[in-house]
């Protein structure tokens, strides 16, 4: 019995602008005009007699029909592309992660080629920002983020709670770190939005500077690239300074650290069915496997 379809460039046009609620974003993701979207949404309407966008100010929004006929359309193509991907021998494709710009920088981006080598067929793209990815819309396919109290209000797995620790340039105290208060000569640096120096002052023994304000914060990467030049003291996790560690860039300059939240992947709805998104978890989770429960060693350890 022949099904009654409309086209399927149709219904993917309708999803995508359906989910992003623009017809530019709907455009950008499927790499097509905006007139070739509102052409097939328009055609979509004319096919089902109904309206599935109002027209607002800016942009569009979806019409009580357009949200009802989205929820399963949207969870059909995921049934199509799941069947799909089952199909494949090898895995495949595309897959967007939206990452931390320290951690992607420091962490994913070196450790990739062993990814390559192992599953050639599969292509990522890499994005790095802060702002928190909305994979339920597709704006990614997954989502690497820190997490201040060690979860996530969407399901997700534990990448890293590695340590924190001040590190520093060779160059920035050529005789040694003999006694933590030292640090309070140079300038602090930290790798959290928050200011953390407090916390470490407080468990090696030793008084912030009245005033300490935070003055010399500045952009995590910007602030990491500074501490390699010899110009501070960088507060941080050890995620995102092993490569500059084992390389002799950067020494810790105590054993004294702390905890504050962790690095975790977000997991798009039905992200598991595709051996894509599978292969590439399962990659990072192997490559993350020893951040998982480091020992924070040192704090008792008597300076001075």
């Amino acid at each position: 019995m022949a099904r009654l379809l409309p086209p399927l460039n149709a219904l993917k046009a309708f999803e995508a602008a359906g989910r992003h609620e623009s017809f530019s974003r709907a455009a950008e993701e499927l790499n097509v005009s905006h007139s070739a979207i509102s052409r097939h949404v328009r055609g979509l309407e004319d096919n089902l007699g109904a309206s599935l966008f109002r027209d607002l100010p800016r942009g569009v929004e979806l019409t009580l029909e357009g949200h009802a006929l989205l929820t399963r359309i949207t969870a059909a193509l995921d049934e199509v592309a799941a069947a799909t991907e089952m199909a494949r021998q090898q895995p495949q494709g595309v897959i967007t992660v939206s990452c931390e710009p320290l951690f992607a920088q420091k962490f994913l981006i070196p450790r990739l080629s062993s990814f390559y080598a192992a599953f050639p067929q599969i292509e990522l793209r890499i994005e790095a920002s802060r702002a928190l990815a909305d994979v339920a819309r597709h704006e990614a396919d997954l989502a690497i983020r820190f997490a201040h109290q060690g979860s996530l209000s969407v399901p997700s797995d534990l990448l890293s709670d590695a340590p924190l620790y001040p590190y520093a340039a060779p160059m920035l105290c050529p005789g040694g770190w003999n006694d933590p208060a030292q640090l309070l000569g140079h300038r602090l640096y930290r790798d959290r939005s928050g200011d953390l120096w407090p916390q470490w002052a407080g468990l090696a023994g030793i008084a912030l500077p009245d005033g300490h304000s935070g003055a010399w914060r500045m952009e995590t990467g910007l602030a990491l690239e500074a501490t390699l030049h010899g110009q501070g003291v960088f507060l941080g996790s050890q995620d995102c300074v092993l490569d500059d560690l084992s390389a002799g860039r950067l020494i810790r300059c105590f054993p004294i650290g702390f905890r504050d939240g962790c690095f975790r992947l977000v997991l798009g709805a039905g992200s598991a069915r595709r051996k894509s998104i599978n292969a590439f978890r399962g990659w990072l989770l192997d490559e993350t496997a020893l951040l998982r429960g480091m020992p924070i060693d040192g704090n008792d350890q008597p300076f001075g």
